[in-house]
């Protein structure tokens, strides 16, 4: 079932549609060229540049993964934890320019996995087959 939702293609690095081929060159968020994406997906085809500047609102999903982040830090480091709020910005600071690459990328699926609808046929076939065998029908 986690198989074929959206979020595993966020979560994984995977087509949204398909779930099957990269959404990234490269596997890891953390080099050299982290940013760089294949035109069409290697598996299905979708292509990863529906219109020209179509990413320029994943900066506001990406805003929504810091914004996350930050608040949820906080209240674990300097509200439950009782770090002084100066050791704590200054920890935070590095962690988010470290988090960089790997909020850019997480933004970028989930804006075009919004957009995307995923191809179940996996999942449908599972049902299919389910729904026979209740039903009593052989499928050959």
């Amino acid at each position: 079932m986690f198989y074929n939702s959206r979020f595993y293609s966020i979560i994984h690095n995977k087509c949204p549609r398909c779930h099957e081929g990269d959404f990234f060159v490269t596997k890891s968020a953390f080099s050299r060229h982290f940013d760089d994406m294949p035109d069409h997906c290697p598996h299905c085809g979708l292509n990863y540049m529906p219109e020209p500047g179509f990413y320029w609102a994943s900066m506001f999903v990406s805003y929504a993964f810091y914004a996350t982040w930050t608040l949820t830090t906080f209240f674990i480091v300097v509200a439950w934890l009782n770090v002084d709020l100066n050791h704590y910005l200054s920890g935070l600071i590095p962690t988010l320019i470290l988090l960089t690459p790997l909020f850019f990328r997480m933004a970028r699926r989930t804006w075009l996995t919004l957009f995307v609808k995923p191809h179940l046929a996996t999942a449908e076939r599972t049902e299919n087959e389910s729904s026979h065998r209740k039903s009593g029908v052989n499928s050959l």
